[in-house]
């Protein structure tokens, strides 16, 4: 590991002499993909510095034990030592997550899509609810949201809806979200007062550049164009805005219409088919390769339950690290962070201990 680091600090050197020459400073595409490198670098170059800092206090105090009589200095030193072994062992931790392969498309944005299931219109509300607590969530976050693409119900319930999070490292957060989500509470619309359970299920897709998945073929794809309908502004029913998208090859149809023109909905549509082919890349990718996929916190298999929000008592549960919250009602609001915080903890856990078993 420490081979590695010292590796680490020689190239981020490097970097920082070739950005102040004159030559990579005009050219701002080389100037911009070195300025990434050199920040996705510096938390480990300060970490290891703090780290050798640490073993120098550590020699230091050892030697001021060895050579001082004075009671009062041994004491000082013993108690530097002891703060900076546990720093030590604490910046270790620290750098064996740092150092730990990072995912491709953490620095991606994402396109969300979430489906009701089972339940009828009661799993449409809820997916409405969930949309807007990813909205409010990534709005707290500063990145930006885009809807793609809904199909609402009469009621204010969502059947499905695709939405853009434009955010850096939006990915490397809202990935833990992917799997089925499940609702236990009392439907408005049941007058017995029964307690029922409802699914909604959440993808979590990394935006897909053309050079992810390669060239779409003309002879893979049909557009029809028609007029938007349902909810929304002035061109709703009135102009042939909205376009309809079918993939032939993987049937994937999609419906974009939240755009006023023809162009902006079609490249839309293009957006989320480019993105929904990388994410059949990634999973049959993530099946094959089953090791690394046993080793990630529910970011494989959508057909996962991975939480329950309990409504009578007021309670949140993610089944995958066995974390209850009490607090339903900011969670609905928005207030994820304490869930997504712990499930990247636990991941980070399980990916360091499937290293060190493989060392």
């Amino acid at each position: 590991m420490f081979d590695r680091l010292e590796d680490i600090v020689l190239h981020y050197q490097e970097l920082m002499n070739m950005l102040s020459e004159p030559d990579v400073a005009n050219d701002s595409k080389r100037f911009g993909k070195l300025m990434k490198e050199q920040s996705d670098l510096l938390p480990i170059v300060e970490a290891y510095q703090k780290y050798k800092e640490a073993h120098n206090s550590i020699d230091d105090s050892l030697e001021i034990l060895d050579e001082e009589s004075d009671e009062e200095m041994r004491e000082m030193a013993k108690e530097e030592l002891a703060q900076a072994r546990l720093q030590v062992e604490e910046l270790e931790e620290t750098l064996k997550i740092l150092l730990l392969p990072k995912d491709p498309n953490d620095d991606k944005n994402v396109v969300v899509e979430i489906r009701a299931g089972a339940g009828g219109e009661e799993a449409a509300l809820f997916a409405a609810e969930l949309y807007r607590m990813y909205v409010h969530y990534t709005e707290s976050c500063g990145w930006r949201v885009e809807l793609i693409e809904s199909e609402e119900t009469g009621i204010g319930g969502m059947k499905k809806v695709n939405f853009m999070v434009t955010g850096n490292g939006a990915y490397s957060v809202l990935k833990y979200e992917s799997g089925v989500h499940r609702v236990q509470r009392v439907p408005e619309t049941e007058s017995g007062g029964r307690i029922h359970t409802s699914t909604v299920t959440v993808a979590v897709m990394p935006e897909a550049e053309e050079v992810d998945i390669g060239e779409i073929s003309e002879n893979d794809y049909r557009i029809d164009v028609m007029r938007a309908s349902g909810n929304g502004g002035q061109c709703v029913n009135t102009t042939d805005s909205a376009v309809r998208l079918t993939y032939f090859p993987e049937n994937i149809v999609i419906y974009s219409q939240t755009e006023k023109s023809q162009l902006q909905n079609k490249n839309k549509a293009f957006a989320l088919l480019r993105t929904k082919l990388y994410d059949l890349k990634l999973q049959r990718q993530q099946e094959k390769a089953s090791e690394e996929r046993l080793s990630q916190i529910g970011t494989g298999d959508r057909s996962e339950k991975i939480r329950t929000y309990n409504f009578p008592q007021g309670r949140v549960t993610d089944h995958r690290i066995n974390l209850t919250l009490y607090k339903l009602e900011k969670v609905m609001d928005g207030d994820i962070q304490e869930i997504l915080d712990a499930l990247i903890s636990a991941d980070q856990a399980k990916r360091l201990s499937v290293m060190d078993e493989a060392s």
